[in-house]
């Protein structure tokens, strides 16, 4: 396993004939194993910043990324569509679901923090938990330790607001919440968080806690409804239950009775991981569309396979384009379920085409089913969908296939001439499956419209049907340099 581990999805005899062929072309071998290996990862692990209000979550998030994207403003209830960024540190990569933006609803501070903190420790394979040092465990705070432990995850707490060397006694007070050693941080001077990063990195696995169901002899694959609210996810899955299994709740973020469910499918039974119950009104409109990226992220996190339900008696939305590429940035298998087909009259229908053509364009490539929820049309059409989906999600093309592949494709095809200067994929390899991830070696930099032309060659040749594919490309400086420049 561990061969398997360090050089992607090659096995040994494969992997010493690549690294001729590399070493013929003048790469360094550090740089091309270090490739093979970044691309072969799989899932990564997913940590979780949990904790009440404005103890500073989302400037800690910025911190470890090291850069600014999650939003950052006093203002309580700041919402963002994005709660899943990809981090590194000491050369372990991992992803941070961060909860911070979303201040206390009608249902009042506790129970709006518990919401948000449980569908992000749900996905999480750790937990951060921020608390403000300066002001000492409130009862929230307490609310919060309550919902990690029942959860059972690793915990490092932050003890956050640590600015010098006084507020240290402020910070050891929170041995008191029983969570262990108090980690005294500033996350807005990026004091200490180097020390608590470590300390991440030791209760972090390296590869995720959660082994999707292909892994386990029998064990049930793992499928995610999400869409945009009132899309339909909650009568989709009474549908394919056949019985009422879903109990939808007004209020946003209350209800966490429906999580995952087993159900029988054309034969084989499934796990659906349920991302419904969530509806919009008026006075909670901000924090519902906040709960709903969370609820779906930590969803998404669980799944291999996304089905992503479309509202087709509406304009296809900004909101859809972000829950699809949510989906696609998590490198899931990835199926578009139409919706309310049945309801469609020609004209609507006729339009709806067109914005298919020009707004789902990213996900072209994704089996698409035309169905009802309502009235169950065309259901028995979703599980071959599924299983065309997973089966592109784990297809591997041989390195020597693919390089023949490739060949046939710089020869055809070669790249426009840029600065005097041809630059050519000189060979590459597939180091990862769930999604496909290939690593190609380059004589210079590709771009990004020949990159395109390759994946879509690529799935002409070799399916990939409802799957995103990663390409990475390695760029061999000059003959025998030492290192090769990552593109």
């Amino acid at each position: 396993m561990n061969d398997q581990h360090e050089h992607g999805a090659l096995g040994d005899a494969e992997y010493a004939e690549f690294m001729e062929l590399a070493a013929e072309e003048g790469f360094d071998l550090e740089d091309v194993e270090g490739a093979i290996e970044e691309a072969g990862h799989g899932p990564l692990p997913v940590l979780a910043v949990v904790g009440r209000p404005n103890v500073g979550k989302s400037t800690l998030v910025n911190r470890i990324i090291g850069r600014r994207e999650a939003v950052v403003e006093d203002k309580p209830g700041v919402t963002r569509d994005r709660v899943t960024y990809e981090a590194e540190w000491a050369g372990r990569r991992f992803k941070v679901v961060d909860t911070g933006g979303w201040e206390q609803d009608v249902l009042g501070l506790d129970a709006s923090v518990a919401a948000q903190a449980e569908y992000a420790i749900e996905a999480a394979d750790a937990c951060v938990f921020v608390v403000d040092a300066k002001v000492g465990a409130t009862d929230t705070d307490e609310a919060v330790v309550r919902l990690l432990r029942r959860a059972g995850k690793p915990v490092v707490l932050c003890a956050n607001k640590v600015d010098g060397q006084s507020g240290e006694a402020d910070a050891a007070s929170l041995w008191s919440l029983g969570l262990g050693m108090p980690w005294p941080v500033s996350s807005l001077h990026g004091r200490g968080t180097g020390d608590m990063l470590d300390a991440v990195l030791d209760v972090l696995p390296d590869a995720p806690a959660q082994t999707f169901g292909g892994g386990a002899i029998g064990g049930p694959r793992r499928i995610a409804l999400i869409g945009r609210p009132n899309v339909g996810k909650s009568s989709l899955l009474n549908k394919v239950a056949r019985e009422e299994r879903v109990v939808v709740n007004e209020l946003a973020g209350t209800t966490r009775d429906p999580v995952d469910e087993l159900i029988e499918l054309g034969g084989v039974t499934w796990k659906f991981v349920d991302t419904a119950g969530i509806r919009k009104k008026v006075h909670l409109q901000t924090g519902s569309d906040y709960y709903a990226s969370l609820r779906t992220a930590a969803a998404v996190e669980k799944a291999e396979v996304a089905v992503i339900l479309i509202d087709t008696t509406e304009k296809i939305s900004v909101q859809d384009q972000r829950i699809i590429t949510m989906a696609v940035e998590a490198g899931r298998a990835i199926v578009i379920a139409y919706n309310k087909w049945d309801e469609l009259d020609e004209e609507r229908r006729y339009y709806l085409e067109r914005e298919i053509e020009t707004e789902m364009q990213q996900v072209a490539w994704a089996p698409r089913v035309n169905v009802s929820a309502k009235t169950g049309r065309h259901m028995e059409k979703l599980v071959p969908a599924i299983e065309t989906a997973l089966e592109g999600w784990e297809t591997r093309v041989p390195t020597g296939r693919l390089n023949a592949f490739l060949g046939e494709i710089v020869a055809a095809h070669p790249h426009p001439i840029r600065g005097g200067k041809q630059p050519r994929i000189l060979f590459g390899t597939q180091a990862g499956t769930k999604p496909p991830r290939f690593v190609l070696f380059a004589s210079g930099f590709l771009e990004h419209g020949y990159r395109r032309f390759v994946e879509r060659r690529l799935r002409e040749e070799f399916g990939f049907d409802g799957t995103p594919i990663h390409i990475s490309v390695r760029v061999r400086e000059k003959r025998g340099s030492k290192t090769a420049k990552k593109k």
